[in-house]
């Protein structure tokens, strides 16, 4: 069963997913479920076109693009979602889930490390215990005696 759900998507504070580019497809889910597992369409696929969409500026739809390569479908991206026994709660955390997925995608990278050198206090901490542990090895040798 194929449908459109109104509800949208809501990525960071600035972005959403508006409901009519979320495509959503429902299907029996296995796991647990009672008497009503084999008659619920409980199971949640959600799909987003994100090359086809016109929500992001090229950037960030670049960067969204390189880290989400493996999971992109001809541009489409799908989150599949059967963790619950009701489909409302899977729809739920399709969508939690798609938000998630895109707002780690599109976060700025990292910055720098900026290389630093240790500290005159720090290396001298080292080589003191590293000192004390060589003397402690040095002492538990057995000298023969004669």
């Amino acid at each position: 069963m194929l449908g459109r759900v109104l509800e949208d998507v809501r990525v960071n504070d600035r972005l959403t997913i508006p409901a009519a580019e979320l495509s959503w497809r429902f299907s029996r889910s296995g796991g647990p479920g009672g008497q009503g597992v084999n008659t619920t369409d409980s199971r949640v696929e959600l799909s987003w076109d994100l090359l086809g969409s016109d929500l992001l500026p090229a950037t960030l739809k670049e960067r969204a693009v390189e880290r989400l390569g493996a999971r992109l479908v001809s541009g489409v991206l799908t989150i599949t979602a059967s963790e619950h026994r009701s489909q409302l709660r899977n729809r739920e955390a399709a969508a939690a889930r798609l938000g998630n997925l895109v707002a780690s995608a599109i976060a700025a990278p990292p910055r720098a490390r900026r290389a630093t050198r240790p500290t005159k206090g720090s290396v001298e901490r080292r080589i003191t215990a590293k000192k004390q542990r060589a003397e402690t090895k040095r002492n538990r040798r057995n000298y023969p005696t004669d």
